[in-house]
C-alpha cells in the first residue's frame, strides 16, 4: 500500500502514453512479431479496481494484466521475467494528467511463461475543503531477460477488466476515480 497527498506536489506527465520498444542493440520504433503481438493483446491492460469503497474509504487500487511471451504466432523468448509498476495521476485545472509523487518501483509479476496479473493500492489523505479530485492509474510494463528490458509498455487506465483478486466490489473496474 501506498500512502499519498491528493494534491501533493506534480511530477510532470511522461510522454505521451503509447507502447515504447527498448530492446538492446535495435533502433526504437521498430517491433519485432513478438513485441507487436504483446504490446496489442487483449491481455494488456490497465484499470482502477479499487475506488474509496466503504470498507476503504479513500483508498485508490490499481491492476495490471500483461500477456506471456508465449502469443500464438509470436514465438517465444526463454527465460523472461515480467515486472510493472503502478502510478497515479490527477486531473489539471487545466485539463492535464500530472504524475502524483509516491508511485510504485518495479515489482516482479513472474515468469514470462504465461499472462500476469499484478495491482497495488495507494491510501490518500484528501486535504480538507479542496475540491474532488479526479485520478487515474498508469501501469508500466516490463518484459526483461536478465537485466535486459526486452520490451515496455505503459497503460493508462480503462474500464472493462476482470481482475483475478483485489477488486471492491468484486467486478469493479473503471477508468477514472473521484476522490474527495
Amino acid at each position: 500500500m501506498v500512502c499519498a497527498t491528493v494534491l501533493a506536489a506534480a511530477i510532470p506527465a511522461s510522454a505521451p502514453v503509447a507502447a515504447a520498444y527498448a530492446r538492446a542493440g535495435r533502433k526504437a520504433g521498430t517491433p519485432t512479431t513478438l513485441e507487436r503481438a504483446l504490446l496489442h493483446s487483449h491481455e494488456l491492460w490497465a484499470t482502477i479496481d479499487v475506488c474509496s469503497p466503504a470498507d476503504q474509504p479513500d483508498t485508490v487500487g490499481i491492476r495490471g494484466s500483461m500477456p506471456g511471451d508465449t502469443l500464438k504466432g509470436a514465438g517465444k523468448r526463454a527465460g523472461e521475467k515480467m515486472y510493472m509498476s503502478f502510478r497515479l495521476q490527477y486531473m489539471s485545472a487545466s485539463g492535464q494528467w500530472l504524475d502524483l509523487a509516491g508511485g510504485s518501483s518495479f515489482v516482479a509479476v513472474g515468469s514470462a511463461a504465461s499472462a500476469r496479473q499484478g495491482g497495488t493500492s495507494f491510501d490518500l489523505k484528501p486535504v480538507a475543503g479542496k475540491p474532488a479530485v479526479t485520478l487515474r492509474g498508469v501501469v508500466d510494463f516490463e518484459w526483461r531477460r536478465g537485466r535486459t528490458v526486452a520490451v515496455s509498455a505503459e497503460q493508462p487506465t480503462s474500464a472493462g477488466h476482470k481482475s483475478l483478486a483485489g477488486a471492491d466490489p468484486a467486478d469493479f473496474s473503471a477508468a477514472t476515480c473521484v476522490i474527495g
